[in-house]
This record gives C-alpha cells, sequence and structure tokens, in this order.
C-alpha cells in the first residue's frame, strides 16, 4: 500500500520528529489523565433483566436498598463470644465509626447464633455518588479497628467490587521479561530486540493513561486496564516482531535503512493493519452482548490495540530509521545476527507432515475435540470475595460469615414488588419465599406507602456460586412470583448482585452463538477476498474454533472441574466469568487471524510461483513458522503471566488466551494447517469465477505475487512497489 509505504519513509528518514510527535502526544495525555481523570469503577448494570427492573423500582422510590452495600465483621477473641460486654462495646465502636463514614446512610447489626461473630450491614449511597476514596476510607476504618486488636474486623460485599483495582505491575514484568529473552534469541541482537519491546511499552503507557480520560465518558470498570494490558503487549510486541523481521530481511537484500523500513512498513505494515483492524472491530462486536461494563471494556482494550497498531507503523520504522544499520550491534551470536529466511528444521518438519499428512490430521483433530470436551459442563457466573486472596479483608469477612450465619449471607438476594395497591401481595411474598427450600431466612419487608413499593431481603441457604443458588433464583422467578402476582396488577422483581451476576451469565449465554456466528461469517468473507479460496477460508474458520473450543474446554476444567487449581493460587472452583468467553472469542479470533495471513501469504505466493501445492505448504511453512512460532511464544508469556496475578477474572482471561495462542501456533499452525493443506491438494485455491468477480480485491502485499530483484535500485525511487517477502 503506497499511502503506509510513505508513512514509513517518512518516519525512516525523520525518526526525532516523529519520536517528538509521540512524546508531546503522550506528555499531553499523561497530564490530562492525572489531572482531569476520572476513577475507574465497576457496576453490574444489565439493561432489560429482572434483577435491573428491581433496582430501577428502588431508585425510582428513593429506597436505601437501590445503593451500594458492604458488610463489615466483627470477631470475638477465642474463647469469647461477641455478646460479651466488651465485646458488646466494640461493635458499638465499630458500628458508630462506620456510620461517621461519607455517604453511609444506614448500618444493620446482626448477631451470629453461635454469637462468636457480629455482622454490620453498611447501605451506602447510589454509586452516582461513591467513588474509590469512599472505599479507602472504610479499608482506612477497617485497618485501624483491626490494629487495635480487641476484636478481628474485616469487610467486604459490593463496594469492593465496585472500586478495588487490585495489584498491577507484577504480571506486565514478567511478560514484557519473558519477551525479552524470546527477542533476543530470535534476533540475536540487544538492539534489535529493545525495539519492539521500547515501541510497545511506550504504546502501553499512553494507552493506558487514555483510561481515566476515558472514563469521564463512560464508566470503565476497574479491571480494564489489566485486560487491555494484556492484549496491547501482546499485539504491540507481535506487530513488531513481525515489521522489525521484515526489515531485516530487506537490509539482508541490500536496501538502505530508510528504503528497508518503508518497505517494511508498506508489506507486513498491512497485514498489520488488517490484523489490528480485525482485532478492533471483533472486540468492539462485544457490544451486542448488551453489558454496559463490557461495552467499556471494550472501548478501552480497542483503543490500546488501535495505539499499537498507529505505533507499528509510525514509531518503529522511526525506531528503526534511527538505529540504522546498528540494528545488529551487541548481538549474542557469533556473526552478529540469528538466522534469517527459510529453516532447513521447519522445511524437514513440513515435509514430515506431508508425507503422514492423514495421520496428523486425524490426531490432531481428536487432540483438539478431547481439550474441547469439558466445554458441554461449561457454566457461566462470576466470583465473589470467596475467591479473593486468602489474606485479604474481602475473603476474611466472607468465610467469618459464612462460618456464623452460613453461606447465603454473603449474597443475599432483594426482591421488589410494585403492590398496584393490593397490600395481600406483601404478606403472600414474604411467606412463599420464606418457604422455599432454597432459602434460609426472610427479614421483614418495608414498605414505601407513598408508592406502594415494598422490598424484602430473602437469604439463600447456598453460597453464591453455587449453582443451587442459580437454582433458587429461577425459581422464584417461575414457579413463585407468578402465581402470587396472577389476577393482579403487581409487578415482582428479584435483584442483589447474585441475581445480577445471574442474569449476566443468561445475557451473554443467550447472544454468544449469534456474536460467533457474525465473526465467523465477517471472517470467511475477509479470507476468501484475500485469498481468493473458499476451503483455504472454510478450513480456517474451523481450526479456529477448535483452538477456541480447546482453550474452553482447559478453562472449565481448571476452574470449574479443579484440574490444578492450586498452582493458579485458588483454593476453590469457580464458573467461568459471564464475559470471559465472549472477550476471547473476539480477540483470539482476531489474533489467529494475524498468524493465519502471515502464513498463508507466503503459501499462496509459493503455489503462485511454484504451481504445486506441496512445494507451497513446505517452503511456506519453513518460510514462516520460525516468526510465528516466536510471536505465539511472546504471547504466551505475556498472557501466562497475568495467570500469577491476584483477580481470578484475569487469571482465567490470561490462562484462556496462553492456552489458545499455544494451541493455534503449534497444533494448528504446523501441524493441522499443513497437514490439510497436503490433503486437499490444488483443491485449496478452488474458487467459483461468480463468486471472484463479486468479491473486492484485498491485497496484504502491495500487489506483488514474486520476489523482485532487490539487488538493483527500483526504477521508482520515490515510489517504489513493495516487495512481498512472505
Amino acid at each position: 500500500m503506497r499511502v503506509l509505504t510513505r508513512i514509513g519513509r517518512f518516519s525512516a528518514s525523520r525518526p526525532w520528529t516523529v519520536i517528538g510527535i509521540w512524546l508531546v502526544l503522550a506528555t499531553g495525555v499523561v497530564g490530562a489523565s492525572a489531572t482531569v481523570g476520572a476513577e475507574l469503577e465497576d457496576t453490574i448494570e444489565v439493561p432489560g433483566v429482572d434483577s435491573q427492573a428491581a433496582l430501577d423500582l428502588l431508585e425510582e422510590t428513593g429506597a436505601t436498598q437501590a445503593g451500594v452495600t458492604a458488610q463489615v465483621v466483627v470477631a470475638a477473641p477465642n474463647g469469647s463470644t461477641i455478646t460479651d460486654a466488651a465485646s458488646q462495646q466494640e461493635v458499638q465502636r465499630v458500628t458508630t465509626a462506620v456510620e461517621d463514614l461519607d455517604h453511609v446512610v444506614g448500618t444493620t447489626v446482626t448477631i451470629a447464633p453461635a454469637g462468636t461473630v457480629a455482622l454490620v450491614g453498611v447501605q451506602y449511597d447510589t454509586m452516582d455518588a461513591l467513588d474509590v476514596s469512599d472505599l479507602t476510607a472504610l479499608e482506612a476504618l477497617v485497618e485501624a479497628q483491626d490494629a487495635m486488636g480487641r476484636v478481628q474486623v474485616e469487610a467486604g460485599g459490593e463496594l469492593f467490587f465496585a472500586f478495588d483495582e487490585g495489584e498491577t505491575g507484577t504480571a506486565e514484568l514478567i511478560g514484557l521479561g519473558a519477551a525479552v529473552v524470546i527477542l533476543l534469541l530470535a534476533f540475536g541482537s540487544v538492539i534489535a530486540m529493545g525495539l519492539p519491546i521500547g515501541m510497545a511499552v511506550f504504546g502501553l503507557a499512553l494507552g493506558v493513561s487514555l483510561m481515566s480520560l476515558l472514563a469521564l465518558v463512560i464508566d470503565v470498570p476497574s479491571f480494564a486496564p489489566q485486560m487491555a494490558t494484556m492484549i496491547g503487549l501482546g499485539v504491540g510486541i507481535d506487530y513488531a516482531l513481525f515489521l522489525v523481521t521484515r526489515h531485516r530481511e530487506h537490509l539482508t537484500a541490500g536496501m538502505s535503512v530508510v528504503e528497508a523500513a518503508s518497505r517494511a512498513v508498506g508489506t507486513a505494515g498491512q497485514a498489520v493493519v488488517f490484523a489490528g483492524g480485525t482485532v478492533v472491530i471483533a472486540i468492539l462486536g462485544l457490544a451486542v452482548a448488551g453489558l454496559p461494563f463490557m461495552t467499556a471494556a471494550a472501548i478501552a482494550t480497542s483503543v490500546i490495540v488501535g495505539i499499537m497498531v498507529l505505533a507499528s507503523v509510525t514509531l518503529l520504522p522511526a525506531f528503526l530509521g534511527l538505529a540504522g544499520h546498528r540494528i545488529d550491534r551487541l548481538a549474542i551470536h557469533r556473526r552478529g545476527a540469528a538466522p534469517r529466511g527459510a529453516s532447513a528444521g521447519w522445511e524437514r518438519w513440513g515435509r514430515h507432515v506431508a508425507r503422514r499428512r492423514w495421520t496428523y490430521a486425524i490426531g490432531a483433530s481428536v487432540l483438539l475435540v478431547a481439550m474441547a470436551a469439558p466445554l458441554l459442563g461449561l457454566r457461566l457466573g462470576f466470583p465473589d470475595d470467596g475467591t479473593a486472596a486468602p489474606d485479604s479483608t474481602r475473603r476474611q469477612a466472607y468465610d467469618l460469615i459464612a462460618e456464623g450465619f452460613g453461606p447465603g449471607f454473603n449474597g443475599p438476594l432483594l426482591v421488589a414488588m410494585d403492590t398496584a395497591g393490593d397490600d395481600g401481595v406483601v404478606a403472600a411474598v414474604a411467606a412463599a419465599v420464606a418457604a422455599d427450600r432454597g432459602v434460609s431466612a426472610v427479614a421483614p419487608a418495608t414498605m414505601d406507602e407513598a408508592s406502594g413499593v415494598a422490598v424484602l431481603t430473602a437469604i439463600p441457604s447456598t453460597a453464591p456460586q453455587d449453582e443451587a443458588t442459580v437454582e433458587t433464583i429461577q425459581r422464584l422467578r417461575a414457579e413463585v412470583f407468578p402465581d402470587i402476582v396472577a389476577g393482579t396488577e403487581a409487578t415482582i422483581h428479584l435483584g442483589g448482585s447474585t441475581a445480577s451476576f445471574v442474569d449476566m451469565g443468561s445475557r451473554v449465554g443467550d447472544r454468544l452463538p449469534a456474536f460467533v456466528a457474525a465473526v465467523v461469517g465477517l471472517s470467511l468473507v475477509v479470507l476468501v477476498a484475500v485469498f481468493r479460496s473458499i476451503w483455504v477460508a472454510v478450513k480456517a474458520a474451523v481450526l479456529n474454533l477448535l483452538s477456541i473450543g480447546a482453550a474452553y474446554g482447559v478453562l472449565v476444567a481448571v476452574f470449574q472441574w479443579g484440574w490444578g487449581l492450586e498452582l493458579l493460587g485458588l483454593e476453590s472452583t469457580v464458573p467461568i466469568v459471564a464475559f470471559i468467553p465472549m472477550f476471547m472469542f473476539a480477540v483470539l479470533f482476531g489474533l489467529s487471524m494475524d498468524y493465519e495471513v502471515f502464513l498463508l501469504s507466503r503459501v499462496r505466493e509459493e503455489y503462485v510461483v511454484s504451481g504445486d501445492n506441496d512445494t507451497a505448504v513446505i517452503r511456506g511453512l519453513a518460510g514462516t513458522a520460525r516468526v510465528i512460532t516466536s510471536a505465539a511464544l511472546i504471547m504466551v508469556a505475556v498472557f501466562g503471566g497475568f495467570v500469577l496475578g491476584n483477580d481470578p477474572i484475569i487469571k482465567m482471561l490470561g490462562l484462556g488466551l496462553a492456552t489458545a495462542i499455544a494451541v493455534d501456533a503449534t497444533i494448528v499452525r504446523v501441524v493441522l494447517v499443513p497437514a490439510t493443506m497436503s490433503l486437499m491438494g490444488d483443491r485449496n485455491w478452488w474458487l467459483p469465477a461468480w463468486l471472484d468477480r463479486l468479491l473486492p480485491h484485498i491485497d496484504l502485499d502491495g500487489g506483488s505475487t514474486t520476489m523482485p530483484d532487490l539487488s538493483e535500485p527500483t526504477a521508482d525511487e520515490e515510489d517504489p512497489q513493495p516487495a512481498t517477502v512472505g
């Protein structure tokens, strides 16, 4: 693409100008973020579902239950009870201190039946009135009260979910460290290794700083920076790896530094823009889930991916121009650079797979299907404080509540009723809910006489994550409430955080098939247009689905079944976070397109030259496998680093993405693709003439199908045609 070639030439020939523009932009964004940026916060709004209707009804009447809650737990010292005179004074002192906090509108105190624990229920104002300072104040109060040593004081609840951003930094450093090692081995030069790292870190700093500015417009969830960092760091280093590899190939062919950089951007840069655009479009497609926080996270992640693409075609060629021929200095190999071009080892592997194509095609397919099998037991949900770090106050509070009151107290249900003037509805609901086998207790209902809206709190007999709790919620909605309101104008809605998480999972589960179909359909059209082949596109879609399905299966086996869960630092199983499958699918389909385009572009090029399918597949694999596996190793290292964090959501996403990339770059890309393409032979490139006329022509390699002689100057120095190198 001539525009990208010109951008690459400008950036490489005027590196300090381009770097200066990026520095000014970054300084302005960081400064604005620090001065006017908004705090990140989590919400569990799910428009159009029953739990949201309950919250909306309470907010309309100004009920205090419409606000955010927290739970402060006071535990008596060993050998005593909370009903002792001294302990009662401590409970009162803690309660008074909590009531003095800003935005606290009420408290309730409940003593456990055994008398060992007191639960101080804290009712805050609505989310709009709160920010992270409210959580900070509560944490400071708990720490101060607990430090006195008279009683144990812990806290948890919705306020922590809304504003606790968790620890950051360690996972990023682990991923960066691994990327440094892999790039150093791949390039054989410290300078060549440092260019992708420097570009990715620069783009990442800019993107993360934009989060707080984005939060001025939409409610960006607190986990968005970690999620976006994970994706942005991986794709940024990957894209830079492809570009630097192409740049060094051009240098080896005798081009000048500026010309090599411009042609690298004009060829590999097009694939980067295409792949990055695919990732952005797929991620933004998450808006179809109808979850505002998920849409916000998708926008934040897309912004970072977009920044990485822009940095790859502007900032990176500026770095390349600045490095010049010194790019191979500080070498770790004797000759100053890692080997380039086709790999004899990978060529031997390609021939080996081609000779045993049926064995590898069947064996690899069976392996992927077996890995995906646990997907049949997928259960969508959301982790609660019971999955927090064992030494955190959230986890301590959760365990104390479960021990003193029962597991259901950690996830109370709110029943909001519009009685429509029928006062008998409240008593009927209270009696029916109390009689349900999944409910252990029901608090007295409160009524707003002016509006006729009543609310009562029901305590499930099982923990928030238990499947039995989900069944209780569904049973109350489907069987209990309809019978009560039959023949009346009254309405009943079931809310609370646990019900919201259940609704969230149902919403995602309902819309996931349509989302998958849309993304797969779009990819089929694009791949057919790029490679002028139906079977190549269909094969790519099927293999991508297999690799993603295998990753889903691993998540179910680890997080739901508990296989190796201790290695991840978790003590109990958790359901798969509702939005993880959809988010993973969006990201992975875009990333796998990157590898697919990179490999098949070379295969297609070799086929045009030789006309022999097996030769094209073998040579294409030999010319790209080293870069693909290096890029995949970087992705796996970056994503895998996040598994070591504290947040179960980030652990889950990190493991899922790392697994899918590892499977895609090994079993799929270097086993199944060559095996199936060898089996299909020339049929790989079949396309009906009528379809060929209808489809647009998408050229990712600048229009060239063969490698030109790069030893002589090009005829058009001002606007050279980019070379296709695969």
